[in-house]
């Protein structure tokens, strides 16, 4: 029960196998009395990495009860899967979303694989996703979870029609930095992974704020000084009251599922994700080596294009036959393959 007498509804929708669970979501939509809120209601999820305080915060911001990790007992997992609950007392109906953490120990090198499927299945039901990063990550290669997103959002272009999200960047443990010098980092970052991503033609020109929203919020940390983190998340809490009203967090969202037919659409969604080849992904170290080396292979492409002795000979054959133009184009080229 929650502190206003109501009751919370939770429930666990994929196992840690990555089995949905239909019966559970549709038991946990009837009990809590989703089905029969047609148009009037929200859905929040969040991931972010292993033990960085998901469920602590969504239990604070919505009056939910996900377990929460003690940190006493080391740093374990304690999310396994997709867990489901209805917040307390905000309207619209709210169905938050707790996600198993990313990049987690347990899973080992194949943790990739249903990291992906659940950040996308988040990304393709939700009206709002939270991002959920720790401070000391930011203008790091894993800031934002950018190789995670890179991905999500290339396949999410080809899976299904993108709907209006709005992207919450949550930044834990905040240091001194001012908050509007690590929004501008992370919403650039998040302006890059789109920028890099392969389109259908259809969307080939669409820009990231067709699709998405971004947002961005600074907690203090839990464990170093609770009231002051209890204090913004309060704060933090009132955006997602009225979220569907104009004006609010979630305004923007299109082609919304009436909630009688939510249950029926988030099990296909869940069905074409877990089916889909191309999720087949390699473990999150080679995920991110693989977005570095793309870097750099630009990076020297750039330095190819600005050589002298490059800019000479395609200079020299607009005038005509370039002797030995083959052996000075190999010499050049292998010049910056090596590098």
């Amino acid at each position: 029960m929650a502190a206003d007498g109501s009751e919370r509804h939770t429930a666990q929708v994929v196992g840690a196998e990555g089995e949905m669970d239909g019966p559970a979501l549709e038991r946990f939509a009837a009990a809590a009395g989703l089905v029969q809120r047609g148009l009037s209601y929200a859905v929040v999820s969040i991931f972010g990495p292993q033990g960085s305080g998901k469920s602590t915060l969504l239990n604070h911001l919505f009056g939910t009860s996900f377990t929460e990790m003690d940190a006493l007992k080391g740093r374990n997992q304690t999310t396994k899967g997709i867990w489901v609950a209805e917040a307390v007392g905000i309207e619209p109906f709210t169905l938050v979303m707790d996600l198993e953490g990313t990049d987690g120990r347990e899973r080992g090198e194949d943790d990739t694989a249903f990291e992906k499927q659940s950040a996308l299945f988040a990304l393709a039901v939700s009206d709002i996703v939270m991002i959920n990063l720790w401070c000391h990550d930011i203008g790091r290669e894993h800031a934002a979870n950018r190789p995670l997103l890179k991905t999500i959002f290339e396949v999410l272009m080809r899976l299904f029609s993108p709907r209006k999200t709005t992207l919450l960047l949550v930044i834990r443990d905040k240091t001194k930095t001012p908050v509007e010098y690590l929004a501008q980092a992370l919403k650039e970052d998040i302006h890059k992974i789109w920028d890099s991503v392969p389109k259908p033609e259809v969307f080939k020109k669409a820009a990231l704020s067709e699709f998405f929203n971004v947002e961005v919020t600074a907690l203090s940390s839990y464990e170093e000084n609770e009231e002051l983190f209890k204090e913004q998340v309060g704060k933090l809490r009132h955006k997602f009251i009225h979220s569907i009203d104009p004006g609010g967090l979630a305004a923007d969202r299109r082609g919304v599922i009436p909630a009688s037919g939510f249950c029926i659409s988030a099990m296909h969604i869940w069905k074409v994700i877990r089916e889909n080849k191309d999720l087949n992904l390699p473990a999150h170290k080679i995920m991110v080596a693989t977005v570095r080396c793309e870097d750099i292979a630009d990076e020297k492409l750039r330095c190819f294009m600005l050589d002298e002795g490059w800019l000479e000979l395609e200079a020299a054959v607009t005038s005509g036959p370039v002797r030995s133009f083959g052996m000075k184009l190999s010499d050049i080229i292998d010049f910056y393959l090596l590098e």
